[in-house]
């Protein structure tokens, strides 16, 4: 089979790119609906992105890529990372996939997605944002760009990592004094196409030629 993509309605591109394109990590991201630090969880909005990846080492840098409501309105999280700035991505692992999946409806105004899938929120050190308790890896983040592509347009959002949290419980020593995440430890949820999501298997360790 052979695409031309020219072709194509931005729909049909889409479904492509991510039935092709797998798997992929997924960011759970927390972000700051601006409703006052006595409001709750409603405080909060939470969402799954799979446009998502490290893209810069010096300076750290996350993008996620986010495009709008099917009115045409701006998605909660974009909205609320270009007026406040920091947001919080987390790695979903197994157990969380029910209450991840959830995170994706649209939920009526005044509903809180970590109060409507149980979950806890914990301090995240001098971050100005909490961080999911269950989560075994966050990454506390401060908007650093944003670029708006193609005719929607869809925002190409970069994060500059402040603070990372790694659970103990999946870090062992590593080489050169290094530590090692057990990638079977933090069991990660990847997104596939459709309706699908990917649970880790098999991992293969194979040392990069000299």
């Amino acid at each position: 089979m052979l695409i031309d993509l020219a072709g194509l309605s931005p729909n049909r591109v889409y479904f492509t790119l991510i039935q092709t394109l797998i798997p992929r990590p997924v960011a759970w991201v927390l972000s700051d609906n601006g409703e006052g630090s006595d409001s709750g969880d409603n405080r909060f909005n939470l969402a799954p992105f799979s446009y998502f990846n490290a893209v810069c080492s010096d300076p750290p840098l996350m993008m996620l890529s986010i495009g709008k409501k099917a009115d045409g309105s701006l998605k909660d999280t974009r909205r609320n990372i270009v007026e406040r700035s920091h947001f919080v991505i987390h790695i979903a692992h197994r157990e969380l996939l029910p209450a991840l999946n959830a995170s994706s409806a649209e939920l009526p105004a005044g509903v809180s997605e970590l109060s409507a899938g149980g979950l806890a929120r914990v301090p995240f050190g001098d971050f100005p944002l909490p961080r999911l308790a269950e989560c075994r890896v966050a990454y506390g983040c401060r908007l650093f760009q944003v670029v708006e592509l193609g005719p929607l347009p869809q925002a190409m959002i970069l994060g500059r990592v402040e603070q990372v949290y790694i659970d103990d419980a999946v870090v062992e020593p590593g080489e050169a004094g290094r530590f090692k995440v057990d990638a079977r430890r933090l069991d990660p949820v990847s997104r596939l196409g459709g309706d699908e999501y990917g649970l880790l298997g098999e991992v293969v360790s194979l040392p990069r030629p000299r």
